[in-house]
C-alpha cells in the first residue's frame, strides 16, 4: 500500500520564514544593545530651552516637584535637602554629574539649595529642560 501526503509546503512560506528570523534578530540586537535611562516616576514639566547638551555617561538624577511643599527625589527615593548632602557624599565614581529635573513652578530658592549641595560635594550640575516646539 502506497501512502500519499496531503500536506503541501507553500513556497512563499519557505521564503518568508528566514526574513522573519532576520527581522527578529535585528530587533533583539537593538533592544539588547540600547542604553536604558532609568528615571524616577515623578512626573514633572521642565521649562523649555532651545539648547541641548549631550548627557553624561552615568549621571545621578535629582527631581524636584513644584507642589505647595516641594518634594526632592534622589534617584527613586524621596529625600529632604538635609539628607541629600550625605547621600551625594556616598556616591563614588569617576562621573560626578548631577542632572536636576525641576518642575516649571519650582521656587528658585529650592533649586539653588539643591544646586549648591551638589556643587559642595564636587558634582557638575546640569539642568534638564524640555525641547522648544
Amino acid at each position: 500500500m502506497k501512502l500519499e501526503r496531503n500536506f503541501q509546503i507553500n513556497p512563499v512560506l519557505a521564503a518568508v520564514v528566514p526574513l522573519i528570523n532576520v527581522v527578529f534578530l535585528v530587533v533583539l540586537f537593538f533592544t539588547l544593545s540600547s542604553r536604558f535611562v532609568l528615571q524616577s516616576g515623578l512626573a514633572i514639566t521642565p521649562p523649555p530651552s532651545s539648547f541641548v547638551l549631550t548627557p553624561a555617561r552615568q549621571p545621578h538624577f535629582v527631581s524636584i516637584s513644584a507642589s505647595p511643599v516641594p518634594s526632592i527625589y534622589f534617584g527613586d527615593r524621596r529625600v529632604s535637602i538635609e539628607e541629600l548632602g550625605p547621600r551625594l557624599a556616598e556616591m563614588r565614581g569617576k562621573d560626578r554629574t548631577l542632572v536636576i529635573r525641576a518642575d516649571r513652578g519650582t521656587s528658585y530658592e529650592v533649586l539653588m539649595s539643591v544646586m549648591n549641595t551638589g556643587l559642595q560635594h564636587g558634582f557638575s550640575i546640569v539642568l534638564a529642560t524640555a525641547r522648544e516646539r
